[in-house]
């Protein structure tokens, strides 16, 4: 149904009181439907799996290789990056390099149910942030040589 705002507003993009809004025509036109929850697929299951597991691990890492992560990304958003995008925070790079891995050894890595001990026993090449550059897991940044905490702090 098209729908016409109160308060000089034009159009609306989002979620609100049951009603989802959208903005169409560059703003000429707001179409409004009601929300209904999508239905819950084993494929969103195994990313939200995935998700929990990196997440576990993320809060696991040593704050040494957490401010090597904090600190490619910040080069990677200067100069890598897009100017007219977002850059990606150190959590987005961790998701980045956990998957570029996966691909990389598709039959012995499992990111629903690696752990940082898997991580280091498998001397894996995200050990730390200059041997994932090194192993082209990761874009090369400036200043790369310098980012070679290990992950687990030994």
């Amino acid at each position: 149904m098209k729908v016409t705002l109160k308060y000089n507003l034009g159009t609306y993009s989002g979620t609100l009181n049951d009603m989802t809004y959208g903005s169409y025509r560059d703003g000429a036109v707001c179409i409004g439907r009601k929300y209904v929850k999508p239905a819950e697929t084993s494929q969103q299951t195994a990313l939200g799996t995935v998700a929990q597991n990196l997440a576990e691990i993320y809060k696991a890492i040593d704050p040494a290789y957490l401010q090597d992560l904090k600190d490619y990304a910040t080069a990677y958003g200067k100069e890598i990056s897009p100017r007219d995008q977002l850059a990606p925070n150190a959590y987005a790079i961790w998701l980045k390099l956990m998957y570029a891995w996966r691909k990389s050894d598709v039959e012995h890595v499992f990111l629903e149910s690696v752990t940082l001990q898997d991580i280091v026993s498998m001397e894996a090449p995200i050990v730390t942030i200059k041997d994932a550059i090194e192993s082209n897991l990761l874009p090369t940044v400036s200043k790369a040589e310098l980012l070679d905490s290990p992950i687990d702090g030994v």
